[in-house]
Protein backbone atom coordinates (compact mmCIF):
# COMPACT_ATOMS: atom_id res chain seq x y z
CA UNK A 1 0.00 0.00 0.00
CA UNK A 2 1.32 3.43 -1.02
CA UNK A 3 2.31 5.75 1.81
CA UNK A 4 1.31 9.09 0.25
CA UNK A 5 2.41 11.10 3.28
CA UNK A 6 5.92 9.65 3.14
CA UNK A 7 6.30 10.36 -0.56
CA UNK A 8 5.08 13.90 -0.10
CA UNK A 9 7.50 14.61 2.79
CA UNK A 10 10.44 13.24 0.82
CA UNK A 11 9.59 15.42 -2.17
CA UNK A 12 9.24 18.53 -0.01
CA UNK A 13 12.75 17.97 1.38
CA UNK A 14 14.13 17.55 -2.12
CA UNK A 15 12.39 20.68 -3.43
CA UNK A 16 13.65 22.79 -0.54
CA UNK A 17 17.18 21.64 -1.37
CA UNK A 18 16.81 22.28 -5.12
CA UNK A 19 15.15 25.73 -4.78
CA UNK A 20 16.60 27.18 -1.54
CA UNK A 21 15.96 30.82 -2.53
CA UNK A 22 12.53 30.44 -4.08
CA UNK A 23 10.82 27.67 -2.10
CA UNK A 24 8.33 28.81 0.54
CA UNK A 25 6.03 26.61 2.69
CA UNK A 26 2.57 28.10 3.13
CA UNK A 27 0.93 25.35 5.21
CA UNK A 28 1.63 21.81 6.42
CA UNK A 29 -1.90 20.40 6.39
CA UNK A 30 -2.60 20.10 3.63
CA UNK A 31 0.97 20.61 2.42
CA UNK A 32 1.04 23.84 0.38
CA UNK A 33 4.03 25.78 -0.92
CA UNK A 34 5.23 28.18 -3.64
CA UNK A 35 8.19 28.11 -6.00
CA UNK A 36 9.26 31.21 -7.90
CA UNK A 37 10.49 30.58 -11.44
CA UNK A 38 12.44 33.20 -13.41
CA UNK A 39 13.49 33.05 -17.03
CA UNK A 40 17.00 33.56 -18.29
CA UNK A 41 17.83 37.18 -19.10
CA UNK A 42 17.07 38.33 -22.60
CA UNK A 43 19.10 40.49 -24.95
CA UNK A 44 18.30 43.65 -23.01
CA UNK A 45 18.38 41.89 -19.62
CA UNK A 46 14.60 41.59 -19.61
CA UNK A 47 13.13 38.63 -17.73
CA UNK A 48 9.71 37.13 -17.08
CA UNK A 49 8.78 35.54 -13.81
CA UNK A 50 5.99 33.59 -12.15
CA UNK A 51 5.40 32.17 -8.69
CA UNK A 52 3.66 28.79 -8.78
CA UNK A 53 1.54 27.60 -5.87
CA UNK A 54 1.13 23.85 -5.30
CA UNK A 55 -1.10 22.01 -2.85
CA UNK A 56 -0.88 18.26 -2.43
CA UNK A 57 -4.09 16.32 -2.79
CA UNK A 58 -4.72 13.47 -0.34
CA UNK A 59 -3.57 10.76 -2.77
CA UNK A 60 -0.78 12.66 -4.51
CA UNK A 61 1.12 11.50 -6.61
CA UNK A 62 -1.60 9.17 -7.85
CA UNK A 63 -3.72 12.30 -8.13
CA UNK A 64 -2.54 15.54 -9.63
CA UNK A 65 -1.62 18.34 -7.21
CA UNK A 66 -3.63 21.54 -7.16
CA UNK A 67 -1.73 24.37 -8.85
CA UNK A 68 -2.18 28.01 -9.70
CA UNK A 69 -0.14 31.05 -10.73
CA UNK A 70 0.30 32.89 -7.45
CA UNK A 71 1.92 35.96 -9.02
CA UNK A 72 3.72 36.96 -12.21
CA UNK A 73 5.84 39.69 -13.78
CA UNK A 74 5.98 40.81 -17.42
CA UNK A 75 3.65 38.09 -18.64
CA UNK A 76 0.77 38.69 -21.03
CA UNK A 77 -2.63 37.12 -20.40
CA UNK A 78 -2.06 34.63 -23.20
CA UNK A 79 1.27 33.63 -21.60
CA UNK A 80 -0.49 32.88 -18.32
CA UNK A 81 -3.08 30.80 -20.15
CA UNK A 82 -0.35 28.84 -21.97
CA UNK A 83 1.46 28.09 -18.70
CA UNK A 84 -1.71 26.73 -17.06
CA UNK A 85 -2.34 24.50 -20.06
CA UNK A 86 1.24 23.25 -19.88
CA UNK A 87 0.87 22.38 -16.19
CA UNK A 88 -2.32 20.45 -16.88
CA UNK A 89 -0.65 18.44 -19.64
CA UNK A 90 2.46 17.65 -17.60
CA UNK A 91 0.41 16.67 -14.54
CA UNK A 92 -1.64 14.23 -16.60
CA UNK A 93 1.45 12.67 -18.19
CA UNK A 94 3.22 12.17 -14.83
CA UNK A 95 0.44 10.71 -12.68
CA UNK A 96 1.76 8.06 -10.25
CA UNK A 97 5.16 9.78 -9.88
CA UNK A 98 6.24 12.78 -7.82
CA UNK A 99 6.10 15.52 -10.39
CA UNK A 100 6.67 19.01 -8.92
CA UNK A 101 10.26 19.22 -10.20
CA UNK A 102 9.05 18.16 -13.66
CA UNK A 103 6.27 20.77 -13.64
CA UNK A 104 8.60 23.54 -12.51
CA UNK A 105 11.19 22.59 -15.14
CA UNK A 106 8.56 22.69 -17.88
CA UNK A 107 7.47 26.15 -16.75
CA UNK A 108 11.10 27.32 -16.67
CA UNK A 109 11.56 26.28 -20.29
CA UNK A 110 8.30 27.98 -21.23
CA UNK A 111 9.43 31.26 -19.64
CA UNK A 112 12.67 31.11 -21.64
CA UNK A 113 10.62 30.62 -24.79
CA UNK A 114 8.53 33.65 -23.89
CA UNK A 115 11.66 35.79 -23.52
CA UNK A 116 12.82 34.63 -26.95
CA UNK A 117 9.40 35.49 -28.35
CA UNK A 118 9.64 38.95 -26.83
CA UNK A 119 13.02 39.40 -28.53
CA UNK A 120 11.63 38.16 -31.85
CA UNK A 121 8.54 40.37 -31.52
CA UNK A 122 10.68 43.44 -30.85
CA UNK A 123 12.90 42.70 -33.84
CA UNK A 124 9.85 42.32 -36.06
CA UNK A 125 8.39 45.58 -34.74
CA UNK A 126 11.71 47.32 -35.40
CA UNK A 127 11.83 45.97 -38.95
CA UNK A 128 8.22 47.00 -39.51
CA UNK A 129 8.92 50.54 -38.33
CA UNK A 130 12.00 50.73 -40.56
CA UNK A 131 9.95 49.48 -43.50
CA UNK A 132 7.20 52.02 -42.83
CA UNK A 133 9.78 54.81 -42.57
CA UNK A 134 11.35 53.70 -45.85
CA UNK A 135 7.96 53.61 -47.56
CA UNK A 136 7.13 57.06 -46.21
CA UNK A 137 10.43 58.40 -47.55
CA UNK A 138 9.71 56.88 -50.98
CA UNK A 139 6.29 58.48 -50.97
CA UNK A 140 7.87 61.81 -50.10
CA UNK A 141 10.20 61.74 -53.10
CA UNK A 142 8.10 59.86 -55.63
CA UNK A 143 4.59 60.89 -54.65
CA UNK A 144 1.46 58.88 -55.20
CA UNK A 145 1.27 56.97 -58.50
CA UNK A 146 -1.37 58.52 -60.78
CA UNK A 147 -4.25 56.28 -61.70
CA UNK A 148 -7.48 57.07 -63.53
CA UNK A 149 -9.41 56.83 -60.28
CA UNK A 150 -7.27 59.16 -58.16
CA UNK A 151 -6.85 61.61 -61.09
CA UNK A 152 -10.62 61.90 -61.58
CA UNK A 153 -11.05 62.31 -57.84
CA UNK A 154 -8.42 65.08 -57.77
CA UNK A 155 -9.90 66.82 -60.83
CA UNK A 156 -13.40 66.82 -59.37
CA UNK A 157 -12.08 68.39 -56.18
CA UNK A 158 -10.00 70.92 -58.13
CA UNK A 159 -12.95 71.93 -60.35
CA UNK A 160 -15.15 72.39 -57.31
CA UNK A 161 -12.58 74.62 -55.63
CA UNK A 162 -12.08 76.63 -58.85
CA UNK A 163 -15.83 77.15 -59.23
CA UNK A 164 -16.04 78.35 -55.65
CA UNK A 165 -13.26 80.88 -56.29
CA UNK A 166 -15.03 82.19 -59.43
CA UNK A 167 -18.33 82.58 -57.59
CA UNK A 168 -16.60 84.49 -54.81
CA UNK A 169 -14.84 86.79 -57.28
CA UNK A 170 -18.04 87.51 -59.22
CA UNK A 171 -19.84 88.29 -55.99
CA UNK A 172 -17.08 90.71 -54.96
CA UNK A 173 -17.12 92.44 -58.36
CA UNK A 174 -20.90 92.74 -58.27
CA UNK A 175 -20.75 94.20 -54.79
CA UNK A 176 -18.02 96.63 -55.85
CA UNK A 177 -20.18 97.78 -58.82
CA UNK A 178 -23.12 98.47 -56.54
CA UNK A 179 -20.99 100.55 -54.19
CA UNK A 180 -19.43 102.74 -56.99
CA UNK A 181 -20.98 106.30 -57.04
CA UNK A 182 -21.71 108.36 -60.18
CA UNK A 183 -20.42 111.95 -60.56
CA UNK A 184 -23.80 113.34 -59.56
CA UNK A 185 -23.90 111.12 -56.49
CA UNK A 186 -20.41 112.24 -55.51
CA UNK A 187 -21.46 115.94 -55.63
CA UNK A 188 -24.62 115.17 -53.72
CA UNK A 189 -22.76 113.35 -50.97
CA UNK A 190 -19.69 115.67 -50.76
CA UNK A 191 -20.57 119.43 -50.85
CA UNK A 192 -16.91 120.40 -50.71
CA UNK A 193 -16.68 119.50 -54.39
CA UNK A 194 -18.97 122.52 -55.20
CA UNK A 195 -16.38 125.05 -54.10
CA UNK A 196 -13.17 123.17 -54.75
CA UNK A 197 -12.55 124.68 -58.24
CA UNK A 198 -13.40 128.20 -57.09
CA UNK A 199 -11.11 127.89 -54.13
CA UNK A 200 -8.35 126.63 -56.43
CA UNK A 201 -8.65 129.69 -58.72
CA UNK A 202 -8.67 132.10 -55.78
CA UNK A 203 -5.59 130.50 -54.32
CA UNK A 204 -3.87 130.67 -57.69
CA UNK A 205 -4.82 134.37 -58.24
CA UNK A 206 -3.23 135.40 -54.99
CA UNK A 207 0.04 133.78 -55.94
CA UNK A 208 0.58 134.96 -59.59
CA UNK A 209 4.28 135.39 -60.33
CA UNK A 210 5.46 137.64 -63.17
CA UNK A 211 8.68 136.87 -64.99
CA UNK A 212 10.23 140.39 -65.47
CA UNK A 213 12.92 139.06 -67.76
CA UNK A 214 10.32 138.85 -70.49
CA UNK A 215 10.21 142.72 -70.57
CA UNK A 216 13.93 143.48 -70.29
CA UNK A 217 14.51 143.67 -74.08
CA UNK A 218 11.40 145.66 -74.95
CA UNK A 219 13.57 148.79 -75.71
CA UNK A 220 15.51 146.87 -78.31
CA UNK A 221 12.43 146.26 -80.39
CA UNK A 222 12.14 148.44 -83.58
CA UNK A 223 8.70 149.91 -83.67
CA UNK A 224 7.57 151.48 -87.02
CA UNK A 225 6.67 155.22 -86.84
CA UNK A 226 3.24 156.07 -88.17
CA UNK A 227 4.59 159.19 -89.91
CA UNK A 228 6.90 157.14 -92.06
CA UNK A 229 4.01 155.16 -93.31
CA UNK A 230 2.92 156.51 -96.77
CA UNK A 231 -0.56 155.29 -96.27
CA UNK A 232 -0.92 157.21 -93.04
CA UNK A 233 -3.25 160.23 -93.39
CA UNK A 234 -3.77 161.98 -90.14
CA UNK A 235 -7.02 163.79 -89.77
CA UNK A 236 -6.91 167.58 -90.11
CA UNK A 237 -8.17 169.09 -86.95
CA UNK A 238 -9.15 172.32 -88.64
CA UNK A 239 -11.32 170.57 -91.16
CA UNK A 240 -13.18 169.06 -88.36
CA UNK A 241 -13.75 172.54 -86.89
CA UNK A 242 -15.02 174.06 -90.19
CA UNK A 243 -17.37 171.21 -90.59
Amino acid sequence: MTDYGEEQRNELEALESIYPDSFTVLSENPPSFTITVTSEAGENDETVQTTLKFTYSEKYPDEAPLYEIFSQENLEDNDVSDILKLLALQAKENLGMVMIFTLVTAVQEKLNEIVDQIKTRREEEKKQKEKEAEEAEKQLFHGTPVTIENFLSWKAKFDAELLEIKKKRMKEEEQAGKNKLSGKQLFETDHNLDTSDIQFLEDAGNNVEVDESLFQEMDDLELEDDEDDPDHHPADPESDLTD
